[in-house]
């Protein structure tokens, strides 16, 4: 079923289980992995030569400079290194390659996109956009991470997108990052520890700090505790748990979007990173950032997230903070309203939330705007990424769920001015699954994280049954056109 107003592209973006990436293979008996590593010992340097050989003829050709990821991936094990022992080079790069296996990223699905305008718009002709559209890869174990693909829009709502890399590449984690002490403490505090050891180690650090610093502060409040009790420790580990969940990662400037890929860092996230709704925010001063909220899952709780970068070179990831931080689903307004952020979200998995703030970083007090009405959202509805700014009124992409679990995508506009009230809705869905579309990961869905408005056409990047991606254009004028009815 489709309405009117939609225009399907030819683009399908299909997983492709040829894109790896390297992850350490280690087993987590150290008894074995000194077995493994004396095996290699005993071998001559012909044998290891020949060995390292083999492994670089077949594995070479997939990843950027290889030779360096296998001895990064050696210091790893180097502890376990007997004494006296001093192995070759290539004795260290054969050890490294024993502890690495490939990780298809997409394996089992590329779907959920989200797409905003790039932030190089250098040598585009009258009427073309450049865009950037972010992907869930979702692989073995279903770890979902975030791809990137680059592109073309047309003034006349046609898309296309450039060609893909055959790498993939991951970031550098940087080893000492900063944070804000304000939000730092009041995530904290949400997670019940306000005491007095929390105090001894923020009360010294400045308004930002680095990791060395928190590291350097955490290991004089264990030393002079006396003695050291198990509350204290249980609050060092949640401190420290706090400071691995927020993290910068850098790419390399020579690598295309299309190779770079955000994968899981941190425990809060082990599972996947999901969802992200990427937006273009411009504050009241004109300054830019892309942001995107995300759901971090560690295969027991969802955990929502925020990345923010203005480059799509460095990224920096933060906890949310606030009582309003849950469930999945946010969406945060491309600017301030009235002096303020506002945030779409879905707190109690049925309803459309709104809220406002005076910081991206703290959420609280969601009042609701949007319940379901029609029976293809009876079960519950929420968001399909940032609204859009148009002259009539915000425009959002919904989503809602009927019956069989069925996705189907709608629309909805707010006032300008005072987004908690809604000026119009869609009485039937702007997109429902065609036959062509049922099956997949998930069957009878369609869902997207994120759409654009470029000259009249709306373009509404979307996943189908959770498996691939396509594209919709939708004119404008007949979209608010229905809105207005």
């Amino acid at each position: 079923m489709k309405t009117i107003f939609t225009c399907r592209n030819t683009i399908v973006l299909r997983p492709d289980c040829s894109r790896v990436i390297l992850r350490p293979f280690i087993p987590s008996s150290s008894r074995q992995v000194s077995a493994i590593i004396r095996r290699v010992l005993d071998l001559t340097e012909e044998e290891v030569a020949l060995q390292l050989d083999a492994v670089m003829k077949e594995f070479n050709h997939r990843h950027h400079q290889l030779k360096a990821m296998l001895y990064e991936n050696y210091e790893r094990v180097r502890e376990h290194i007997p004494p006296g022992q001093v192995p070759s080079l290539n004795r260290e790069l054969l050890i490294g390659a024993l502890f690495f296996g490939e990780y298809s990223l997409e394996s089992a699905a590329l779907f959920n996109p989200s797409i905003v305008p790039h932030p190089d718009q250098s040598g585009v002709s009258k009427g073309q956009l450049r865009i950037i559209m972010s992907l869930r890869a979702t692989g073995e174990g279903h770890i979902s991470s975030i791809e990137f693909r680059t592109g073309l829009i047309s003034a006349d709502g046609s898309v296309s997108l450039d060609p893909v890399s055959d790498y993939v590449s991951m970031p550098k984690v940087l080893p000492d990052p900063s944070y804000d002490n304000r939000s730092f403490v009041t995530k904290l505090q949400e997670m019940d520890f306000d005491d007095k050891y929390t105090s001894a180690v923020m009360g010294v650090l400045g308004a930002r700090f680095t990791r060395r610093d928190l590291a350097q502060q955490m290991e004089i409040v264990l030393r002079e505790a006396h003695p050291a009790t198990h509350h204290l420790h249980r609050t060092l580990e949640h401190i420290q748990w706090l400071a691995d969940s927020n993290y910068e990662l850098l790419f390399d400037d020579a690598v295309s979007l299309s190779e770079r890929v955000i994968f899981p860092v941190s425990a809060n996230e082990s599972n996947g990173i999901e969802d992200a709704r990427f937006v273009r925010f411009v504050d009241d001063d004109n300054t830019e950032m892309y942001y995107a909220t995300y759901t971090a899952y560690n295969g027991h709780d969802i955990l929502p997230q925020l990345i923010e970068t203005q480059d799509f070179l460095h990224f920096h990831i933060r906890t949310l903070n606030g009582r309003a931080v849950q469930n999945k689903g946010m969406a945060l307004f491309p600017r301030r309203i009235n002096g303020l952020y506002a945030m779409l979200s879905r707190q109690d998995d049925q309803n459309l939330f709104i809220m406002f703030s005076e910081s991206a970083h703290h959420w609280s007090d969601p009042r609701i705007i949007l319940r379901p009405k029609e029976m293809w959202e009876y079960s519950k509805i929420g968001n399909c990424g940032s609204p859009i700014e148009t002259d009539a009124g915000w425009l959002v992409i919904t989503h809602g769920v009927g019956p069989m679990r069925k996705y189907c995508i709608g629309a909805i506009l707010l006032d300008l001015d005072d987004p908690t009230k809604v000026i119009g809705r869609l009485k039937e869905p702007l997109l429902a699954p065609e036959v062509s579309e049922r099956e997949g990961y998930v069957p009878n869905v369609v869902y997207s994280c994120g759409a654009l408005l470029h000259e009249d056409w709306l373009i509404l990047p979307f996943a189908v049954s959770d498996h691939t991606t396509t594209v919709s254009s939708i004119r404008m004028k007949d979209l608010l056109g229905a809105l207005a009815n």
